[in-house]
């Protein structure tokens, strides 16, 4: 029927364009080509795969565009059908039909744009910004829709004879399109459509304008020797990069952060202060503006709904449900991090003066001689680590058998299925039963083309409704080592590895009935929760006695050792604990004032912001500057930085309590996916946690892991 749908809408767009008598001959021709490209692209029909996993090797930038106008076409049509709908309004026949609807054009975006973050090159830059204002004026079309609120409205006044999951989803849809501006009369509405047009189009160029800073703010390094301090298996990829790129010499490519991994290892001060200034302005001068902008349109936006602030508007779908709530907890935390740079600084200074240099600490040095201050402290040399951390033994024998631990589950590798890169790796994962959960693809490697960070996303999300099971992906950016050398991961590749599965669990085991419910989507300020208390895992003991071996001995990694590595683990807190306020005080700040506000200079902004909340502290730069905090300015994350402090407080409550319960347990994993990962959005958030724990979340754990307090 869906298909049927489909072909109907395109062939009414095509007859719509004949003009005159003189066209049909083209019309027909044109009509026919359609027909065949429709054949053709496997995008216009679910995938035949187990899962209806992505056919990746049949199809790419030159299939998306004619799917997408298909898609908004197709959506556009049922949407009509259900807000034209002459019976009463109800469940059945709004929301649920609702959430059936835009099957082609949920298609064709999550293709696209899960791949956009993955492999991206000129023509799918082209296609984003293309598309960005088309999206945002088809999401208008829907929620500025007067006819499709006023079923929702009723439904939403009479939900009480519903049952707790059916009343869940018509309070999500009722917000979504208060939130969206259906109440407004119609001039409001054109100024929403216009500011959401302007503000989509200034997403996709900052997210472009920091993607192609990637590319072209690279280091050169023609000399070897001012390489000194890097190991030869990390030299030989530099100069694997290099050539790839088509350059001579050594290739430093920049990460996601201010601070750059590779400035703890480097001896070169001169290089060391380059990287970092290369890496604090990037894209500075072209997303200052984008910044300015867009903020301004954003406190346009919720002034128009009602709000002072954008900040406000944010937190009504939110958790902390105040801005209040959240500068009550980053201005708490903040004097307390910053005293504890300073006691670090004081530290690292010392290490530097000993070592007969007269020069002042500088946000460069920081990285470097903070490990001196740690291989001192705590005799821990970090290229000892690094062997006993080998990926694939990460993978199989580290993150994998910690999840069979836990939930029971196992991994099937499925070479069979087509993979949009040769970095990928596809698993199919499995109940202790023998049940399908679903599809996991695992992506570890940094590349061209793909954006900075760590994340997940779906191909296909888990559905009761219509009965899907979901297909998930992790990406990470572990540099790639030069042809036959092993991956070794450091210690914090590794944390992210276990943090980012802690987002696919959520995915994996997503149990509801409505997509719009299901899995990862739920508010900000609690997302982040379950992939933080699966970080942890990697620590516990019989998970690093199975996976922490050294890569040509398998030889386990010495107790010692590991007793080092784990207790420096609070060793530099305050410097971490500081970057990330500063970054999330600065995300609050950039949306907590009105459109009447006049925003000239984007680093002044900076300045006078880290100031007011006394966190500006010199050596220790925000974790992430204005020009590419690409969550806040283009990944949904703006007033919502702080979430991931907010949530660390629930998941270091929560691990505590299993540590305190037996930690490592099926009894703790059983009870942790049925209250929490299976749940997603489809029961109050907070309650969730409190089936799961038996009481709200306390600081106190979270104080203790961050070593604020002892």
């Amino acid at each position: 029927m869906r298909k049927t749908l489909i072909a109907t809408t395109v062939a009414s767009v095509i007859l719509l364009s004949a003009c005159s008598s003189t066209e049909t001959k083209n019309t027909v021709t044109e009509s026919a080509e359609q027909v065949q490209a429709m054949t053709d692209n496997v995008l216009f029909k679910p995938s035949p795969l187990q899962y209806m996993a992505p056919e990746f090797d049949k199809f790419g930038t030159k299939d998306y565009e004619a799917v997408f106008d298909a898609g908004i076409a197709q959506h556009t049509t049922q949407i009509a059908a259900i807000a034209n709908n002459p019976m009463p309004a109800t469940f059945e026949n709004t929301l649920v039909k609702m959430e059936l609807s835009g099957e082609l054009l949920d298609r064709v975006s999550t293709a696209f744009y899960n791949l956009s973050g993955l492999i991206s090159d000129d023509e799918y830059q082209r296609i984003s910004k293309k598309m960005a204002p088309v999206l945002s004026a088809h999401s208008d079309d829907i929620y500025l829709n007067g006819k499709l609120f006023s079923r929702v409205e009723t439904i939403y006044n009479n939900k009480a004879s519903l049952n707790a999951e059916d009343q869940r989803l018509v309070e999500f849809y009722y917000k979504q399109f208060e939130r969206a501006g259906a109440k407004l009369n119609e001039s409001e509405k054109a100024q929403m459509r216009k500011i959401n047009a302007e503000l989509a189009n200034l997403s996709t160029a900052f997210s472009q304008n920091v993607l192609k800073s990637f590319k072209e703010d690279v280091i050169i390094v023609k000399d070897k020797a001012k390489l000194a301090g890097l190991s030869e298996g990390d030299i030989a990829g530099l100069a694997a990069a290099a050539k790839k790129a088509g350059k001579d010499g050594y290739m430093i490519t920049l990460v996601n952060t201010t601070q750059q991994p590779i400035l703890s290892s480097l001896e070169n001060r001169e290089l060391r202060q380059q990287i970092f200034e290369t890496s604090a302005n990037r894209a500075a001068q072209t997303n200052g503006p984008i910044i300015i902008k867009e903020t301004n349109l954003r406190a346009q936006k919720a002034e128009l709904l009602g709000f002072k602030d954008w900040a406000s508007y944010v937190m009504t779908s939110r958790m902390a449900q105040t801005t209040d709530n959240v500068y009550g907890i980053l201005d708490d935390l903040a004097p307390k991090a910053v005293e504890k740079a300073k006691a670090e600084a004081a530290a690292i200074q010392k290490v530097i003066n000993e070592s007969g240099q007269s020069f002042e600490l500088k946000p460069w040095d920081w990285a470097f001689y903070a490990e001196k201050v740690r291989a001192e402290k705590y005799d821990l040399d970090p290229a000892l680590v690094k062997p006993y951390f080998e990926m694939q033994s990460v993978i199989h024998n580290g993150l994998f058998f910690a999840m069979n631990k836990l939930y029971g589950i196992t991994f099937k590798e499925r070479s069979d299925l087509p993979v949009y890169h040769e970095d990928v790796t596809v698993y199919e994962v499995f109940n202790e039963d023998g049940s399908a959960i679903g599809l996991f693809y695992m992506d570890p490697y940094a590349r061209e083309g793909k954006r900075g960070g760590a994340w997940m996303s779906s191909y296909v999300g888990q559905s009761g409704l219509v009965g899907t099971k979901p297909v998930i992906y992790n990406a990470q950016n572990i540099p790639k080592p030069a042809a036959g050398e092993p991956t070794l991961m450091t210690f914090d590749e590794v944390s992210t590895m276990f943090h980012e599965f802690g987002h696919a669990a959520h995915g994996l085991f997503s149990d509801v009935k409505y997509p719009s419910l299901a899995g990862t989507a739920t508010a900000r300020d609690f997302v982040e929760f379950p992939s933080q208390a699966h970080e942890d895992w990697m620590i516990e003991p019989s998970v690093l006695a199975n996976y922490a071996k050294h890569y040509k001995t398998g030889e386990p990694i010495p107790q010692a050792l590991l007793d080092k590595v784990l207790e420096s683990q609070k060793f530099n807190q305050g410097f971490g604990t500081t970057e990330y306020l500063a970054a999330a005080l600065l995300d609050m700040e950039w949306h907590s004032f009105g459109s009447d506000k006049k925003i000239t200079d984007v680093q002044k902004f900076e300045s006078d912001a880290l100031k007011a909340h006394g966190i500006d502290y010199y050596p220790v730069p925000p974790r992430y500057k204005s020009n590419y905090f690409s969550h806040t300015f283009a990944g949904g994350y703006s007033a919502g930085y702080y979430a991931y402090l907010w949530t660390e407080v629930f998941a270091a409550d929560a691990f505590a309590h299993m540590e305190h319960n037996g930690g490592l347990t099926r009894e703790n994993g059983d009870k942790f996916r049925k209250e929490v990962l299976s749940k997603g959005n489809s029961r109050d958030l907070m309650q969730s946690y409190i089936e799961f724990r038996g009481q709200k979340p306390t600081t106190d754990a979270l104080l203790k892991r961050r070593g604020l307090v002892e």
